[in-house]
């Protein structure tokens, strides 16, 4: 039989080859027992609000009076939101005379664009354009059009970091083009090693690959750089809003002509996640009515994922072959799990890499839903997961000690109950 178009032997080659773990097999899976009616902990995706995080008042006051500005007429409105929301919504009304249900600019709103600079300017102490950031649908939107526009072919390389995001290996095997890994150093708290990386760069060019890694002095005026920002993480946590943005730097006038063109063709950012990103690098200010309950609401988050932090890494450190080093200000936990020989063996049995092997069986006997470290990379014969630390707080000394049975009891079946 003839094959049709969209039969799989017709695919593009490059979306056969992009994995992404994040939502890959264990996901999947815990999908399926979710429908079997098996309560599950998804600790797999940093989505903060999934898990218990409540959002900010002020900024989704802003956004539900712009969603419905009906509401500005109604002559208790101001019983209902406080008078800096209201100030607020209409000043974002006016930069989008249509409103929240029509195409803004395919650069995003150009008043919006202009809090992003002032922000920028605030936070770094040196001017930053307008014109030369653009509002996206979160901050993986922003990183794929950058990627895609700067990756030729197989030979154009991109350095990344490892334990790297999925995103990256993902969107670099979309476009075609080369992933080139350097390892972090794990018992360095995860640093840098110069050495390693100049080592990875001279592999690739050696085989043909282009790596961009000579970007010059360490303090110039001229370095090329394209940065990036969203409202999905932290205390904002606002991940289905897709709020985002990139500033660009040292970009000739061409090159940003032609990043114009390919944000064109998608016509909008959506409109509602600018407004968040207007709101984010534009918060309640001293003085103002929403000052204090923004500035509180925020601590108390911030306080509760640094102790949410510590819970999770002395949890991991309590449990036999796993070790944990604590990050100050991540979102996730990404501990060290030493496998046994027989472990590793029956992994290999069922057709499993050793620490998809683990995560799965962890999810099978507690429903806590993780990602095998083998999804962003490690080095050989090493083994992790990754798990975020946003589960409620309260939630945490159960997590922990359902983890630790099941670590304990993992261990046992597969040392053949012998002592490390």
């Amino acid at each position: 039989m003839a094959r049709k178009p969209l039969d799989y032997e017709e695919l593009n080659e490059n979306v056969k080859k992009t994995q992404y773990a994040v939502r890959g097999e264990l996901y999947l899976r815990a999908s399926e027992l979710q429908k079997e009616g098996k309560k599950i902990i998804f600790t797999n995706v940093g989505n903060p609000h999934a898990l218990g995080q409540k959002p900010l008042t002020f900024p989704r006051q802003v956004v539900a009076l712009c969603q419905a500005p009906f509401l500005l007429d109604d002559p208790n409105v101001g019983l209902m939101f406080p008078a800096d929301a209201i100030a607020r919504a209409k000043h974002y009304l006016s930069l989008a005379p249509g409103g929240l249900g029509a195409y803004s600019d395919s650069r995003g709103i150009p008043g919006i664009r202009k809090e992003v600079a002032d922000f920028i300017q605030r936070r770094d102490g040196y001017p930053s354009d307008p014109e030369l950031i653009y509002l996206t649908d979160g901050a993986s939107k922003g990183v794929m059009q950058m990627l895609n526009t700067i990756i030729r072919n197989e030979r154009d390389g991109i350095l990344v970091p490892v334990p790297q995001y999925p995103l990256y290996s993902a969107a670099i095997a979309l476009f075609g083009g080369s992933l080139v890994p350097y390892y972090l150093e794990e018992e360095a708290n995860w640093g840098l090693d110069f050495v390693n990386i100049r080592q990875t760069v001279s592999e690739a060019r050696s085989k043909g690959i282009t790596v961009l890694f000579d970007m010059g002095p360490p303090l110039s005026r001229e370095v090329q750089l394209v940065s990036f920002h969203t409202v999905s993480k932290g205390f904002w946590g606002e991940c289905g809003q897709r709020g985002g943005y990139f500033e660009m730097t040292n970009l000739p006038p061409k090159t940003v002509d032609e990043i114009y063109k390919v944000a064109s063709i998608a016509l909008s950012p959506n409109v509602p996640g600018q407004i968040f990103m207007g709101v984010m690098v534009n918060p309640p200010k001293p003085g103002d009515i929403s000052y204090l309950k923004f500035s509180s609401e925020s601590k108390s988050i911030l306080e509760s994922l640094r102790r949410r932090a510590r819970m999770m890494t002395d949890g991991f450190n309590s449990c036999r072959n796993v070790v944990c080093n604590f990050t100050e200000g991540a979102m996730y936990s990404f501990p060290q799990i030493r496998l046994p020989p027989r472990a590793i063996e029956a992994a290999k049995r069922a057709g499993k890499a050793a620490d998809v092997f683990y995560c799965l069986k962890l999810l099978e006997a507690t429903g806590i839903s993780t990602v095998p470290g083998s999804g962003f990379g490690q080095k050989e014969g090493v083994f992790h997961l990754r798990t975020t630390i946003l589960p409620a707080e309260e939630d945490f000394p159960a997590i922990i000690s359902s983890f630790k049975n099941f670590n304990d009891s993992f261990m046992a079946q597969y040392e053949g109950y012998s002592r490390m």
